[in-house]
C-alpha cells in the first residue's frame, strides 16, 4: 500500500511539473527605444510586472534599440516568427496598408492621450484595430501613448496663418499632406538631421517630438518659439504579438499581458505628462515663447487634418478605422 501511495505521489508531482512546463511562455520582443531612455525604463517595468504577476511562468527577452531588425521591419519579424512581439508603433507599417496610420497617429484628432485611449477601449477602437492586425497574422495587445507633440520654430507659430511658407522638418506620410493643406513647406528629413538643419537655417522649424524630448535634443537652444499644449500629433506606440504565439498562450498569461499593458499605458502618459509640464515651465523661464492656440485655431488645423484623413484612407481597412474615429470624435464634440 505504501508503495502504491509513493508511486501515486510521484506521478502527481510529475504531472504537476509537466503542467508547469507546458504553461511556460517565453517571448522575444523588440522595441525601438533604448534601454536607458525613459520609455526603455518603462518597458523594463512592464517586463517586471509580467514576470512577477505570472510567478515566473512568462519570461520576456527584450531587444532594445531595434537591435535584431530595423524598427520598420519589427512587425514582419514578429509575424514570421523571427521575434514573438513588436513593441514599436503601427505608423511604421503605413507602407503595408495606410490603415496603420489610424492606429499609429491620426494627427489632429484627439486632445489628450486619455481621449485616444477612450476611443480604443470605449469607442470600438480595439475591435477595429484587431481586425486590421489579424489580417497580417498579428494580435494587437494595446497602446502606450507618450502625449501630444510640440513644434519648434524660429518664427512665431500663433495660428494656422503662420504656417504659410513655413519651412520645417516633417516626418513622411500624412503629416506632409496636412501641412501642405495649410500652406506650409514640409521637408522630409531624418530625425538625426534636425539640429543641424535648424542651426544652419535650412528649415524654420521642426516636427520632432513632445516638448520635453525637444528640450533634451537642445532644439530650443537654437529656436525660441514652440506651441504648448500640442495638438497636431500624438503617436501611439503599440504592443502586437504573433497571432499563433498569442493563441497558444494560456488564457491567464494573455490576461496578465493585457493588464500589464494597461498599466504601462497609464504610467507612460502620466510620467510623460509630468515631464512636459516641467519642460514648459523651464522654457518660459528661459525666454522661449509658448503659443497656446485658441479653440478656433485648433479647429482650423483639425479641418485641414480631416481633408488629409480622407485622402489617406485609400483601403477598406483604412476607411473603416477612420469612420470609427470620426464617429467617436463627434461623440466627444471634437469634429462636426
Amino acid at each position: 500500500m505504501k508503495l502504491v501511495k509513493k508511486v501515486a505521489y510521484a506521478a502527481g508531482i510529475a504531472a504537476m511539473a509537466a503542467t508547469t512546463a507546458s504553461a511556460a511562455t517565453n517571448l522575444r520582443i523588440q522595441t525601438h527605444f533604448s534601454e536607458e531612455s525613459p520609455n526603455g525604463k518603462l518597458a523594463a517595468q512592464f517586463i517586471d510586472n509580467v514576470q512577477t504577476m505570472s510567478g515566473g511562468e512568462i519570461s520576456i527577452e527584450m531587444y532594445y534599440s531595434s537591435s535584431v531588425v530595423s524598427s520598420v521591419e519589427t512587425f514582419d519579424a514578429a509575424a514570421t516568427g523571427v521575434l514573438d512581439c513588436d513593441m514599436t508603433g503601427g505608423a511604421y507599417q503605413t507602407g503595408k496598408n495606410p490603415a496603420f496610420q489610424f492606429v499609429g497617429d491620426i494627427m489632429g484628432g484627439y486632445d489628450s492621450p486619455w481621449d485616444q485611449y477612450s476611443w480604443l477601449y470605449n469607442g470600438g477602437g480595439y475591435d477595429a484595430a484587431q481586425e486590421l492586425y489579424n489580417k497580417y497574422d498579428m494580435q494587437f495587445i494595446g497602446w502606450w501613448i507618450p502625449g501630444m507633440e510640440s513644434l519648434s520654430s524660429s518664427k512665431p507659430i500663433r495660428n494656422a496663418e503662420d504656417f504659410k511658407n513655413w519651412k520645417f522638418r516633417s516626418p513622411p506620410g500624412m503629416a506632409t499632406m496636412i501641412f501642405d493643406n495649410l500652406g506650409a513647406s514640409p521637408i522630409v528629413m531624418d530625425f538625426t538631421e534636425i539640429f543641424t538643419a535648424l542651426e544652419t537655417g535650412i528649415i524654420d522649424g521642426a516636427d520632432a517630438s513632445n516638448i520635453a524630448t525637444n528640450v533634451s535634443l537642445g532644439l530650443y537652444d537654437i529656436v525660441k518659439h514652440t506651441n504648448y499644449p500640442g495638438f497636431h500629433s500624438m503617436p501611439s506606440d503599440h504592443l502586437a504579438c504573433n497571432k499563433a504565439v498569442w493563441d497558444g498562450m494560456p488564457e491567464a498569461h494573455r490576461r496578465i499581458m493585457n493588464v500589464a499593458m494597461e498599466s504601462l499605458a497609464f504610467q507612460t502618459s502620466m510620467q510623460v505628462g509630468k515631464g512636459m509640464t516641467a519642460a514648459a515651465s523651464k522654457l518660459r523661464g528661459e525666454g522661449v515663447t509658448l503659443h497656446d492656440w485658441s479653440p478656433a485655431d485648433r479647429a482650423s488645423f483639425r479641418a485641414a487634418a480631416q481633408a488629409a484623413w480622407s485622402d489617406f484612407a485609400t483601403t477598406p481597412e483604412a476607411k473603416a478605422l477612420l469612420a470609427s474615429h470620426v464617429t467617436y470624435l463627434k461623440e466627444l464634440g471634437l469634429v462636426d
